[in-house]
């Protein structure tokens, strides 16, 4: 009998197992029901995306490589003019643009908040980037609206639509973005890194400069790429500043469009399964594309820079 009860007990899972096997199981359903709604998201997407070229018939370097937008219209060729390339263009261009310029914003206040001053930085900085982290995308649209366009418009002249009035929203709507990120990397480098620097005779701007900033580039570089990966995907305020004309930029103070803003102009004035809606979901693949990409590369730099790793 003795024997039994001592199977039984050995045998038997604890309360503590029992909770862990649920915990185990919960964690296990709510991965699975993530994966299952970004597979479903991929795959509907891709699925009206990709009706483009197999349903349509439509050439795919026609469409990536061609100049001319208006999918109610043919060309010679009896297909519709879907060129994508004016979109691509202007969101690759108020992308790489807004990271150019919040980039050296956002590395000089990261130093400030984390290498200068610290105690005044965290006090002063901090609070100015989480207000501008909880502004809607409206209101930064209506700013460059009302205030950036009319100043390009008076220095530049023209309208004041373009891809220049779109980089300098952007920039504003990245900074945080980049600031917050470029500061936990230069907090992740070690203490002992600056200590070595000093202990040689390194100044403090050698030590920021050479030492710190350095040993910080991939995390920095993981900032700027999440920046872009914002910035390619916002629509609203590009929207409302970029002047949202479906033609080859021909000039930063020059109306164009991005992928994002002909997306919304047009999804909610087309009819499921036509040419029109199509190649707008066309429009969303690429978006969805490039979405992962810049996934990719924050992991690949993340792999490379870990400072754990050397």
């Amino acid at each position: 009998m003795e024997n039994e009860d001592v199977k039984k007990a050995l045998t038997t899972k604890s309360k503590r197992a029992r909770i862990e096997q649920r915990g185990r199981f919960i964690s296990f359903v709510c991965i699975a029901l993530i994966v299952f709604v970004v597979g479903a998201i991929f795959y509907f997407v891709a699925s009206k995306g990709l009706s483009t070229f197999f349903v349509d018939k439509i050439n795919v370097f026609d469409f990536l490589f061609g100049t001319v937008w208006n999918p109610s219209a043919t060309g010679p060729d009896g297909k519709p003019l879907v060129g994508a390339l004016p979109m691509i263009l202007g969101s690759f261009m108020v992308t790489f643009l807004s990271a150019i310029v919040a980039t050296p914003f956002a590395i000089g206040a990261a130093v400030f908040m984390t290498e200068i001053s610290p105690t005044k930085g965290q006090k002063f900085l901090q609070p100015v980037i989480e207000l501008l982290v909880g502004i809607p995308s409206v209101v930064y649209g209506f700013i460059g609206l009302t205030v950036i366009v009319p100043f390009i418009r008076s220095i530049f002249g023209g309208t004041g639509f373009g891809i220049l009035s779109g980089t300098f929203v952007l920039f504003v709507m990245i900074l945080p973005t980049v600031t917050t990120m470029t500061v936990d990397t230069l907090k992740s480098v070690p203490r002992h890194y600056r200590e070595a620097s000093l202990a040689l005779g390194g100044t403090r701007w050698q030590t920021i400069y050479k030492v710190v900033l350095r040993a910080a580039i991939p995390g920095i570089l993981t900032a700027v790429v999440f920046g872009m990966a914002r910035a390619f995907g916002e629509a609203l305020a590009i929207q409302m500043v970029i002047g949202n004309a479906a033609l080859m930029p021909a000039g930063l103070t020059t109306p164009a469009s991005t992928l994002t803003s002909i997306l919304t102009m047009g999804i909610g004035n087309t009819i499921m399964g036509t040419v029109e809606n199509n190649v707008l979901w066309s429009l969303a693949l690429i978006l969805l594309f490039m979405s992962l990409v810049f996934n990719i590369l924050i992991r690949y730099i993340g792999k490379k820079g870990d400072i754990t790793n050397g």
